[in-house]
């Protein structure tokens, strides 16, 4: 099914609109605080979404939302999201740091493997053999 792009398939979105046009254009300002302003902690966010409550009675209590996070940019990488982009969403300085969040699964490790196999069995056949590079 193709992502919903209309304002009344996607109800999020005139929502992060509104709460972006309330930074006013500022760079450095938070689309959403704590209940006392400021950023938004771990604990508020794990009282506010009964996450405790929610994995348990799924039967996972080792998830945790951190855990979401990784998903989360793996799935984008697995879609064509480029890194630097990855690294923007994420709000990592290194992009060595967002590179550890990717986990790719066994699908796309083996779609590397198979451009991987392609690519020697194009050079054998085009030149008789596979080239050294160094």
């Amino acid at each position: 099914m193709p992502p919903a792009t209309s304002r009344s398939s996607n109800p999020l979105r005139p929502l992060i609109i509104r709460r972006l046009e309330g930074t006013r254009g500022n760079p450095n300002a938070r689309l959403y605080t704590g209940p006392r302003g400021g950023r938004i902690s771990t604990a508020v966010l794990r009282d506010a979404t009964h996450w405790d409550e929610v994995t348990s009675n799924l039967g996972y209590e080792h998830l945790t939302r951190h855990d979401l996070r990784h998903t989360g940019l793996t799935w984008m990488a697995d879609s064509g999201i480029m890194p630097p982009t990855l690294q923007q969403i994420a709000g990592h300085k290194d992009s060595t740091t967002t590179q550890r969040y990717l986990h790719p699964d066994i699908r796309e490790l083996t779609k590397a493997g198979d451009a991987f196999t392609r690519h020697l069995f194009e050079q054998l056949h085009a030149i008789g053999k596979i080239p050294r590079h160094w």
